[in-house]
């Protein structure tokens, strides 16, 4: 009996192992099953990416694509840091095994300067593209507290981010709520929403709902916006204005160029997900330390969304993104002002943190220049009469504002004339580019095209300056009306410019036409700048004189012959400053209210029909200034207008 105690010993033992392997083996089943079920659910949601293209290497366009995160490292192009000071190197070529831990302060440092990226980091993203296709990496995220819930996410890394706030790498994603319990639900259900990664928040979009496109009814198109990589739902350019959206102008316009992407996907188990990608556990940042501006983020599992997907939907998501109008009721100045005042003052700070001594040096330099130029004149007297005399520039300025509080109202009803030519101008470029031949242009090369850009540019300055020269006549009149202490009006004005629009239209179009030619070349441009002064007061001069001999160009010159640098000088301050406060205060509504873009619009509208009766006035103190100089040195000088008393 006791040889056979052994033998069902071993027996019991042989049938509990058979059974642990068993119950192993039917643990292991359903993650094997929801691992295949996960990348099934990858695949058949896997974004569509159309990143602008690229005309010319180092140019305008989307130099990156997201890329393959093995592909750096192991690099010799780059080194891990540690969190003591800027120039330890830890090591040279890390890999991902060296980033299986937390290593916090820690940072990786790329090839190229962040704050003078140059053609460096392209040049890079070039050479990394060549050695394999762009990269997507997928995973499936569940929350503790939204049973019944998944979320599929989509990341993309991409090594720069040559927005605004250049920074080495740049994590963004995309992803798709489902109301189902697992995987394989999943793949029987649609996403019920849809969240697009924007700066420190995302867009929300309704799967399905016409603010999204979906290519074979299950691919999302996503369109990141050039250099920023913010992801967007359709190709525009999106005007973000608070700490939250990130502040700047995405340009996310075609043309387009579409990726064919690798899938990597990324186990939810989260050992799983450690052994496949090790890198996943290194919580130290992606790229350069540069302070908080600059700052290279850190990688995708320290992020919010990574744990708690749906808490971070609720909180962060929003409803729109803001597109800025392709032509409102006045154009688009605010918009197109805060954009270009944003990149401008961007690459002035990073400016003035590669070269603080250099760059305090020549804004001292230029502060000290403007307080000199202050100091050289005098704002007194400000009489608005006599007008014809020789005023310094300081008083030609309060002497026009001294004008403008006499008739402010019949003033401001010349400016309203910029409401008419700001409509004229938008149904003008709709009959152009959306009524005429043009609209296929549009289409295929995008509205941010920069032959479309120009032809909108070009349509509108010519409509404005136009319209500001018929301003600029009757507001003349206007002055001399005052001047004669007639009870003049702004319709009596206008009244009395008609019979005159005929040579003041030939003038200014003949202008217009004169400067465009001659901007085409840059070596002409000196002569448009010579000619554009030269022929800055021929609306004056036909408000004053009605139809000057030997007409409006031709005594515009006669009137500034001798006195070039003067006259450059009022324009550039009077009406230089006068249309960029319609832009600064449209811009300024635009961060302050978060009003919308037409509306920021009509507000730098409302500005130019108050702000630039004042310009008008100006100049024409200015005609007059220079009509007393030219007849003090016996020069010719223009005549007293009819109805003015002639004074010494």
């Amino acid at each position: 009996m006791r040889c056979g105690v052994p033998g069902t010993v071993r027996g019991v033992r042989r049938a509990m192992v058979a059974a642990l392997v068993l119950l192993l083996a039917a643990a292991h089943v359903p993650a094997v099953a929801q691992t295949s079920a996960e990348a099934d659910l990858a695949r058949a949601y896997q974004p569509v990416l159309r990143l602008q293209e690229q005309p010319e290497a180092c140019g305008d366009g989307e130099a990156y694509e997201p890329v393959d995160v093995d592909r750096i490292l192991g690099s010799p192009d780059v080194a891990l840091r540690g969190p003591w000071d800027r120039t330890n190197i830890v090591k040279v070529g890390p890999t991902a095994g060296d980033l299986s831990r937390p290593l916090d302060g820690y940072h990786l440092d790329f090839p190229g300067d962040v704050l003078a990226p140059g053609c460096v980091y392209e040049r890079w993203q070039r050479r990394l593209a060549g050695e394999g296709p762009p990269t997507v990496y997928a995973r499936v995220a569940a929350e503790a507290g939204h049973p019944g819930r998944l979320a599929l996410q989509y990341w993309f890394f991409y090594v720069f981010n040559h927005w605004n706030n250049t920074h080495e790498s740049d994590w963004e994603m995309i992803q798709l709520n489902f109301d189902a319990a697992s995987p394989q639900e999943a793949l029987s259900e649609e996403p019920t929403e849809v969240g697009y990664s924007q700066h420190s928040s995302a867009e929300r979009a309704d799967w399905g709902g016409d603010d999204m496109e979906v290519v074979d009814g299950t691919h999302p198109v996503v369109y990141p916006g050039a250099g920023s990589h913010a992801n967007y739902l359709a190709p525009s350019l999106f005007l973000m204005r608070s700490t939250r959206e990130g502040v700047g102008c995405d340009d996310a316009t075609g043309p387009h160029r579409q990726l064919d992407a690798a899938l990597r996907v990324i186990p939810s188990d989260p050992a799983a997900a450690r052994e496949a990608y090790p890198w996943l556990a290194y919580r130290g940042r992606w790229g350069e330390k540069q302070g908080k501006l600059y700052e290279a983020p850190t990688g995708p599992s320290t992020k919010t969304q990574w744990t708690r997907p749906f808490s971070w939907a609720e909180r962060s998501w929003r409803d729109a993104s803001f597109t800025v109008p392709g032509g409102g009721l006045i154009g688009t100045g605010a918009t197109d002002f805060f954009c270009v005042a944003v990149g401008g003052g961007s690459k002035l700070l990073r400016s003035i943190q590669t070269h603080p001594g250099t760059s305090v040096t020549v804004l001292a330099a230029l502060a000290t220049l403007l307080l000199w130029g202050f100091s050289k004149t005098a704002w007194r007297p400000s009489q608005p009469l006599p007008l014809e005399r020789s005023r310094p520039w300081g008083a030609i300025i309060t002497s026009a504002w001294a004008m403008y509080r006499l008739r402010p109202r019949a003033f401001l009803t010349v400016g309203l004339f910029f409401i008419p030519v700001g409509l004229v101008t938008t149904a003008l470029q709709a009959v152009v580019f959306r009524l005429s031949a043009l609209d296929p242009l549009v289409d295929e090369a995008g509205t941010r095209n920069a032959f479309v850009d120009g032809l909108v540019l070009g349509l509108g300055m010519v409509v404005t300056l136009l319209g500001f020269g018929v301003v600029q006549a009757a507001t003349a009149r206007l002055v001399l009306d005052v001047a004669a202490d007639r009870d003049g009006t702004a319709r009596a004005a206008y009244r009395s410019v008609v019979p005159d629009l005929r040579v003041l239209l030939t003038a200014l179009v003949a202008a217009v036409a004169a400067g465009v030619v001659l901007n085409l070349s840059l070596a002409l441009v000196p002569v448009a700048v010579f000619l554009i002064v030269r022929w800055s007061l021929m609306s004056v001069a036909v408000g004053v004189e009605s139809r000057p001999s030997p007409g409006p160009l031709r005594r515009s010159a006669e009137i500034v012959r001798g006195s070039w640098w003067r006259t450059a000088a009022m324009v550039v301050i009077v009406a230089g400053a006068g249309l960029m406060t319609g832009p600064v205060v449209g811009a300024l509504a635009l961060v302050a209210t978060g009003a919308a873009f037409d509306l920021v619009n009509l507000i730098a509208a409302v500005v130019y029909v108050a702000v630039l009766p004042l310009v008008a006035i100006a100049l024409t103190y200015l005609y007059f200034d220079l009509a007393a100089r030219a007849a003090r040195t016996g020069d010719d000088a223009p005549p007293a207008p009819a109805g003015v008393p002639a004074t010494g």
